[in-house]
């Protein structure tokens, strides 16, 4: 039977209503203008803020905030979405918000409207209760670039909040971070990602003529191969083994009979906090160098949206967002630095940042969907660390 939609709770209905505005990146979609209407009605100031870069689309978010003073907590996520891909094959459409057996369907659903949606409900609650006078601010920070390049969101949106004089105590981005059920995984930190292209400068030529050209393939195989075998490290207490990947090696040569002039591979490695950018630079650089010896000219191009790695230690945090994970669901969490990157490494640098959510499972694919339980159960699990939140910095002031 399909949900009453005059008796949906609020978390269910603020994630349905999200659902419908159709934001893929990097289209607003009417998601923020519907999210701050709701929030400014609860008596947040709600600043709409639009961003810009050369070469990257303009991208609207939201900077919402209530109350003064510290403690300052924010919530943060991000609005637009992944394309539906196929709608024909959805079992509702992607932009429909249908509920039905206990399912909302509809792209961004867990990924992560629905996350939004249950820290918004989790923070009018709380002001409802408390009055806008509960000794600290509550802000949400909000983007609408999370699924693209990533320049003109959360980027740029905290350096704003912070000119603005804005000072954060803690962070939760409401990404999805369980596997299989809620409570399940807290995230307390990210590896970090760099990307580069290994590019091997040949001379073109006829293959019957090989003495007047140069290949290039088999020393950029001799590059991969020494960068493929490196053991980088063994991980830690907190971290996995950083991991490298090739992703593509290309000549761009469509024929049979022509030496190519030029050969590239791309690689992306996810590294540990065993490692700072600079160091795992230096250590690639030398695995290549002893590769080539001296016969082989080769270069190495990075991509400029390199990550660091890094790890949470804000055990109040941590612990508070446990507990009521543990009150709510009667899972005892597991802290993991597992899976790939998010906006957490930008908040990073402004304040402790940990990251829970939905259950993943379905994200970015066709029929997204979340349990309309799982969605009430973690608005739940936002407001009881609240109030565990802001008593405990109140007793600590005391």
């Amino acid at each position: 039977m399909p949900a009453d939609p005059h008796h949906l709770p609020l978390a269910v209905q603020l994630a349905r209503d999200l659902i419908r505005c159709p934001s893929v990146t990097p289209q607003e979609g009417g998601a923020l203008s519907y999210l701050g209407t709701v929030l400014s009605g609860a008596g947040f100031r709600a600043d709409r803020v639009v961003f810009s870069d050369d070469g990257t689309p303009d991208v609207e978010n939201l900077f919402a905030s209530i109350g003064s003073g510290a403690p300052h907590f924010v919530f943060a996520g991000h609005t637009d979405v992944v394309p539906p891909g196929d709608e024909a094959a959805w079992s509702h459409g992607p932009f429909e918000g249908a509920i039905e057996d206990g399912r909302l369907f509809g792209r961004g659903a867990v990924d992560m409207k629905g996350g939004i949606a249950a820290f918004a409900a989790a923070a009018l609650g709380f002001v409802r209760t408390r009055g806008p006078d509960f000794g600290g601010t509550i802000s949400l920070l909000i983007t609408g670039d999370e699924e693209g390049p990533a320049i003109n969101g959360t980027v740029k949106l905290l350096e704003w909040a912070k000119a603005n004089g804005h000072v954060f105590d803690g962070c939760i981005v409401g990404e999805p971070t369980n596997p299989e059920k809620l409570g399940e995984t807290i995230k307390v930190g990210r590896r970090g990602s760099l990307s580069g292209t290994i590019r091997v400068n040949g001379i073109q030529g006829h293959v019957a003529y090989p003495h007047l050209a140069r290949n290039p393939v088999p020393g950029l195989l001799r590059l991969v191969s020494a960068l493929d075998s490196e053991a980088f490290d063994n991980g830690n207490e907190r971290f996995e083994p950083s991991n490298l990947e090739f992703v593509s090696i290309d000549v761009g040569n469509p024929a049979f009979n022509v030496i190519p002039a030029r050969a590239e591979a791309r690689f992306n490695i996810r590294y540990n906090d065993l490692w700072t950018l600079q160091s795992l630079q230096t250590r690639i650089e030398a695995t290549l160098a002893e590769a080539a010896g001296g016969d082989l000219s080769y270069e190495i191009i990075y991509k400029p949206d390199a990550s660091e790695a890094f790890l949470t230690k804000d055990q109040g945090l941590i612990d508070a967002l446990a507990a009521a994970i543990r009150a709510e669901t009667g899972r005892v969490p597991d802290l993991s630095t597992g899976g790939g990157t998010s906006d957490a490494r930008f908040i990073k640098n402004h304040c402790p940042v940990v990251e829970f959510g939905l259950v993943g499972q379905t994200m970015h694919k066709v029929d997204e969907h979340v349990v309309v339980d799982d969605l009430e159960r973690l608005a739940a699990i936002y407001a009881r660390f609240l109030e565990s939140y802001f008593q405990s910095s109140k007793v600590n002031a005391a």
